[in-house]
């Protein structure tokens, strides 16, 4: 059983759903790293552009690259590396990625 996770490992992205998609090109996609009773521990990675999302529950910590994301009710979160949100199922989200987003979640 590895008890280190390799954060840096590489993430398959892909282009976002058209209907997703709100400016730009954006890819993401995500790594399972490891998954205990029903808890998936993973990377995740978006590249610049702008998507909404429907969120499920997550609480996930920066680890490189800079965003922005505002939720449905006008909240508005800068991301940087260390930031740590809290995603709630059901959140409807719209993400601005300005420089690749890699962020390791727990949901």
């Amino acid at each position: 059983m590895n008890r280190v996770l390799d954060v840096s490992a590489d993430v398959p992205t892909q282009l976002l759903d058209d209907a997703m998609v709100l400016a730009g090109s954006p890819e993401a996609g995500s790594r399972a790293l490891a998954a205990v009773a029903g808890v998936e521990v993973g990377v995740w990675e978006m590249t610049p552009g702008t998507a909404a999302d429907i969120e499920v529950d997550e609480v996930f910590v920066v680890l490189s690259g800079a965003a922005t994301v505002t939720f449905h009710d006008g909240e508005v979160i800068d991301l940087a590396p260390g930031t740590v949100v809290r995603l709630r199922a059901g959140d409807q989200t719209t993400w601005v990625v300005h420089e690749t987003l890699r962020k390791i979640y727990v949901a």
